[in-house]
């Protein structure tokens, strides 16, 4: 029953945080003259790039921080920060900068292939994300659990690949009201999980707090 209420979390909080919704408006301009084969293919290797990176952190994050003598507490509270500031920016249905600066949007839509920069990274794999699957990878209790993790990475990344495939359906049917209203409701759980992650890492940072 943990391992699925982990998993669970894991796979929720990764698909807010990524937010491949959010990303639709902007992938639509950058691709705006490109064949529906064009997007499609552009869709799956921002897919896997994005899978790619997020799984890349889950493996060796954690270790890289540990030879740099940064600690577990240290690193959820940061985190959590990070993903607050994200929260604060979806909640009030803006372009978070720590996704994707103006200077980057621009440059994407000059590029033949925006697919990873800026597309997958920073806007989809971006501080926020490969931040919460750090601290994912230090709360998962054994094997098992890091296995669901790595299952979460992977359904996220292959909701991304359909969510961008779908973006033109999307944002026809939704509008720009109806992503705003489902971007603001992901801010809200969002800022919930940056809590937590705040809350965790005080108490491994100071133990008496608990």
């Amino acid at each position: 029953m943990a391992q699925f209420v982990f998993f669970l979390s894991a796979l929720t909080t990764l698909v807010f945080v990524v937010d491949p919704f959010a990303a639709v408006p902007v992938f639509l301009v950058m691709t705006s003259g490109d064949t529906t084969a064009q997007r499609s293919r552009t869709a799956r290797r921002a897919a896997w790039t994005t899978t790619a990176t997020l799984a890349g952190f889950g493996l060796f994050g954690t270790t890289l921080f540990g030879l740099l003598g940064i600690s577990v507490g240290a690193f959820q509270i940061a985190g959590g920060i990070l993903l607050l500031l994200l929260a604060i920016d979806m909640l009030g249905a803006q372009r978070s900068r720590q996704r994707t600066t103006p200077e980057e949007e621009a440059e994407g839509i000059e590029k033949d292939d925006i697919s990873i920069f800026p597309l997958a990274i920073p806007m989809l794999a971006g501080p926020g994300a490969t931040s919460t699957v750090m601290v994912l990878v230090s709360r998962a209790a054994g094997p098992v659990e890091l296995g669901l993790l790595g299952a979460s990475i992977v359904l996220v990344g292959l909701l991304t690949f359909v969510t961008l495939r779908a973006a033109g359906s999307l944002s026809a049917r939704l509008g720009k009201t109806g992503l705003n209203v489902l971007q603001r409701v992901m801010g809200l759980v969002v800022s919930a999980f940056a809590l937590e992650f705040i809350l965790t890492g005080l108490r491994a940072a100071f133990p008496g707090l608990g």
